[in-house]
C-alpha cells in the first residue's frame, strides 16, 4: 500500500493513504529517518519502507506547483 508521511503526534506517525484516509502508525514501526512528506510502502506485513523516488517526483511535482502560483 502507498501512503505520503502527512505529520507527527505525540508517539504517532499520521500517514496518508492513497484513498484519502489517514491512519496512525507507531513511530516505533516506522524507519528511524522517516519524515514529513515522504512516500512510503506498507507491505502486508505492515513494514514501512521509504520510496525515496517517488518522494523526489512528489517534491518536483509540488515545486512545479509552487512556481506556478507564484509565477509573476
Amino acid at each position: 500500500m502507498k501512503a505520503i508521511v502527512d505529520r507527527f503526534e505525540c508517539c504517532f506517525v499520521v500517514i496518508e493513504l492513497e484513498d484519502g484516509t489517514t491512519k496512525d502508525v507507531p513511530r516505533a514501526h516506522c524507519p528511524d529517518n522517516i519524515d514529513v512528506g515522504q512516500a512510503i510502502d506498507i507491505a502486508e506485513d505492515g513494514t514501512i519502507t521509504i520510496d525515496a523516488a517517488r518522494t523526489q517526483a512528489l517534491k518536483r511535482e509540488i515545486d512545479a506547483l509552487a512556481d506556478d502560483l507564484f509565477e509573476e
